[in-house]
């Protein structure tokens, strides 16, 4: 094992903020492996590239030696992660979280070791808790203190509602780290009240706090805003090599470095000296290729990353059309269904609202001619080639809903 000074250098790579740095030199320092915990609640059915800078970063732990523990949390996830909302989150039902949680057991050894990776779900040891242990574990805690989180006192203020059991969240989070023994915790910066739940909640029990780990949240193709689906400026861990590629070919020059620093496995003083020939005059597409073929290997095995380099620069030059186009059956009122709603249905957009503007841009082409009406009508048939921007195919056959 690599003495705690040269883990720190690597562990410290694109981390936003460490709690407390000293303590984690000394665990380092005694030479043992650590037990590192990562949550994730399972409230979508695929993680895309902005889940992975966390699990990046456990991949860090692991190689350096430590043991990981890849958190499902399928007991939060029916409470429901109030940070960041202005508004009580929808509660999740049990058959939505397994199910999402299924997927996510596949997705993550893309990343890590499986043979090196605990995988747990807090419903083992919350659900055990009951009503009379939840009580308990409430009264480790204040409203006051609750209200100093950021979101929880904007609501506050501006007299929006805050349900009780929202306030169950942290806590139930916070109790996760008492029940793994916790020495780090890794969560996105806009988790660090819930982080710290952990480092107060270890002390009550006894326990010595956990060292909090806040990593950058991701931007999206945007540019601007954090990574989401809702937002359609996401790239899925789990989508055709040709439509990674293409995303990742769609971000600017500027934030391609940041994915070199979040995304990439490459050394630092590797990407400083692609940093450095940019500087002298490279091309920056040249250097974003080698970020798509490294992000699309990772996800669709080695070799996938050229292939979907050649079909990109392919479709530019001769204006291709994919070979992979993803073929699907959907069903539609046999008097006619909004254009929009099949794109989104496609997956080739994030919500119909985004079809509309992607239509109003001039993006979208039903084979092979540009639509320009907001409101167009499709009706059974097919197959028809549905494009959306320069890089997003499908092949839909429209069938009648019976």
């Amino acid at each position: 094992m690599q003495s705690a000074a040269e883990q720190l250098v690597e562990l410290k790579r694109g981390a936003h903020e460490i709690l407390l740095e000293s303590d984690l030199v000394r665990k380092l320092g005694r030479g043992k492996p650590l037990i590192i915990k990562a949550g994730f609640d399972p409230t979508a059915p695929d993680l895309h590239l902005g889940h992975t800078v966390l699990i990046n970063k456990m991949r860090q732990f692991q190689v350096l030696g430590h043991e990981v523990v890849f958190l499902i949390g399928d007991f939060t996830g029916m409470i429901g992660d109030p940070t960041g909302k202005n508004i009580t989150r929808p509660r999740l039902t049990r058959e939505e979280i397994e199910a999402n949680a299924r997927t996510y057991e596949s997705q993550i050894y893309k990343i890590l070791d499986p043979a090196r990776t605990r995988i747990d779900f807090n419903s083992r040891w919350s659900n055990p808790l009951g009503a009379a242990g939840i009580v308990e574990l409430a009264a480790k805690y204040t409203v006051a203190r609750m209200l100093e989180r950021d979101d929880f006192a904007k609501r506050y203020k501006g007299g929006q509602p805050i349900a009780i059991h929202e306030f169950l969240y942290p806590l139930m989070q916070g109790y996760d780290s008492v029940a793994l023994k916790s020495d780090v915790e890794l969560g996105g910066t806009d988790q660090k009240f819930n982080l710290l739940m952990g480092r107060a909640l270890q002390a009550h029990y006894g326990q010595p706090p956990q060292i909090v780990l806040t990593m950058p949240l991701l931007e999206g193709l945007d540019g601007v805003n954090k990574m989401g689906k809702s937002l359609g400026n996401y790239i899925g861990i789990a989508e055709p090599p040709d439509a990674m590629f293409g995303k990742l070919m769609s971000i600017s020059d500027t934030l391609m470095w940041r994915y070199f620093e979040l995304l990439s496995f490459r050394a630092l003083a590797e990407v400083e000296g692609l940093k450095q020939a940019v500087a002298g005059g490279r091309n920056p597409r040249d250097v974003k290729f080698e970020l798509g073929v490294e992000i699309v290997d990772r996800f669709h095995g080695v070799g996938a990353g050229p292939k979907a380099r050649a079909a990109f620069i392919a479709q530019f030059r001769d204006g291709a059309v994919p070979a992979d186009v993803p073929e699907l059956e959907i069903a539609v009122e046999t008097a006619g269904t909004r254009l929009a709603t099949v794109l989104k249905e496609a997956q080739l957009v994030a919500s119909t609202s985004v079809a509309y503007r992607m239509i109003e841009q001039g993006a979208v082409r039903l084979d092979g001619e540009k639509v320009s009406e907001r409101e167009m009508m499709v009706r059974p048939g097919g197959p028809h080639l549905l494009q959306v921007g320069k890089r997003g195919f499908a092949r839909v056959t429209l069938r009648a809903k019976a």
